[in-house]
């Protein structure tokens, strides 16, 4: 038996309005090489300044993550040659990174949690971005030189779920604060995986390999399965010496497998010094006094939703996942409704008509919308049902209101005594047979009285009226 060995290295864009080290636009999609400086070159004589945005982002993520904040640090240079670093070095921290030791707890579906070690966050540039073809490779340089905070975790995590589980925190995180878009797609939230095996009960590190520049939370799972049994079956056959080696390895999703890359170096090769160019960062009590105040993270909303709206805890961490979702719930919340409606219609029945390319993000039902079609509901206007038939209709006519739509589809639920009683004596009289079945002691049907009394209605009837009145006239 053997047990998964799993670090995580997180790469996070963070969105200034400019690169870390000089005034060129940080904009996404834009046309190849435009995006670009003397600085962000490489060309000689260009100078580094630093973009203090930046340093103001790490602090306010050191404080979510309970890291030590170090108030002075400084940047380096890694040394590697790659056809998209045109410097031939990374400006990156190494010996003192401005956010140091801290912690990430993880939720599991149980309710349990676990605690995983972040060894350190710190700031460098971003590398450009390399585009092969059958011909040759094209290299595009718009993306050097943005700014990145590198997120390193201890090897705590033990299962690609731990994995998986740690990275959508941490995304979450990252969108609460404001500090990043983190769109995966566009690789504003990449990660590289750490993976290495070693036998039960054994305290050793093995030799890891590096799976490189994952930006899919299915993929990163996928790859994590099949590097592990990689690992597992060359130790089974005693070739792990090997067979494993240190290396970094990329994933092909079209064959769900990993393919050596290129070996990996260790600290020593990249040849670190402190960048002579550039002063060290010095943070002051002000600054991060200013900067350590951030909004309030996912834990922290989950346990307001639960205290303040009664719904369950693992209610409240499927609607705090989302920054979008959890800013939907609170709008609808202000119009004073059950908590347990509201999660019911938020996370299964709105989601449920969503189409391919809608999301709570940019849903047709607003907020407030949705929250007065459920207060018509809890005020016995419409049925849950007749909420259903206004809510389809509501995504096809958004711009709609609740009380038009409900008169327009003939909803609107009845709940006058005079005229439910009206339809329940008329049921009565055309099935005297089963009231004295009823009355000799068959009390199901009552379901059956009922059900006739919402049909003949058309479903407008008030359910807990038809109830009431019927329990009367059938005793």
């Amino acid at each position: 038996m053997f047990e998964v060995i799993l670090g995580l290295e997180v790469h996070v864009q963070l969105n200034t309005n400019s690169k870390l080290f000089c005034s060129c636009a940080t904009s996404f999609g834009e046309e190849p090489n435009t995006n670009v400086c003397p600085t962000c070159l490489g060309l000689p004589g260009a100078l580094p300044v630093l973009n203090k945005e930046a340093v103001h982002k790490a602090i306010m993520l050191g404080t979510a993550l309970k890291s030590q904040v170090n108030r002075k640090s400084i940047f380096n240079r890694k040394n590697y040659f790659y056809p998209d670093l045109p410097n031939g070095y990374q400006i990156s921290q190494f010996e003192v990174p401005v956010v140091g030791l801290g912690e990430l707890v993880i939720d599991f579906p149980d309710g349990s949690q676990k605690t995983i070690g972040v060894t350190r966050a710190h700031l460098e540039n971003d590398a450009g971005k390399s585009k092969h073809a059958a011909d040759g490779s094209l290299v595009d340089l718009n993306r050097a030189g943005t700014p990145l905070l590198e997120i390193v975790s201890e090897p705590d995590m033990r299962t690609a779920e731990e994995a998986i589980l740690y990275l959508k925190k941490l995304h979450s995180i990252v969108r609460y604060l404001g500090i990043s878009d983190a769109n995966m797609q566009e690789g504003s939230f990449r990660c590289d995986v750490n993976v290495s095996i070693r036998p039960k009960g054994d305290t050793n590190l093995n030799t890891r390999c590096e799976i490189k520049n994952m930006n899919s939370f299915k993929f990163i799972e996928k790859a994590i399965h099949y590097e592990v049994n990689r690992h597992i079956e060359a130790w089974e056959d005693g070739i792990h010496d090997t067979e494993i080696v240190q290396e970094t390895r990329l994933f092909n999703a079209d064959t769900g497998e990993t393919r050596s890359m290129r070996g990996k170096e260790d600290a020593a090769d990249y040849r670190y010094f402190p960048d002579p160019d550039l002063l060290p960062v010095i943070i002051t009590d002000e600054m991060f006094d200013k900067y350590s105040q951030i909004p309030e993270l996912p834990d922290e909303k989950k346990e307001r939703f639960v205290k303040d709206f009664g719904i369950k805890e693992y209610d409240a961490s499927v609607i705090t996942a989302s920054l979008e979702t959890a800013n939907f719930f609170d709008e609808m919340m202000k119009e004073g409704i059950s908590g347990k409606n509201a999660t019911t219609w938020l996370t299964v029945e709105l989601p449920s008509r969503f189409t391919e390319g809608v999301s709570i993000e940019n849903s047709p039902v607003g907020a407030k919308k949705l929250a007065t079609m459920i207060k018509a509901i809890e005020d016995g206007t419409i049925s849950g049902k007749a909420a259903k038939e206004v809510l389809d209709f509501l995504i096809e006519n958004p711009d709609e209101e609740i009380d038009t739509v409900i008169e327009k589809l003939g909803l609107k639920q009845v709940s006058d005594d005079g005229a439910i009683l009206e339809i329940i004596d008329s049921i009565i009289a055309a099935n005297e047979d089963k009231v004295e079945q009823y009355k000799a002691g068959k009390d199901k049907l009552f379901g059956f009285f009922v059900g006739q009394t919402m049909k003949a209605s058309k479903g407008t009837a008030n359910p807990a009226k038809v109830n009431e009145l019927l329990k009367q006239r059938l005793s």
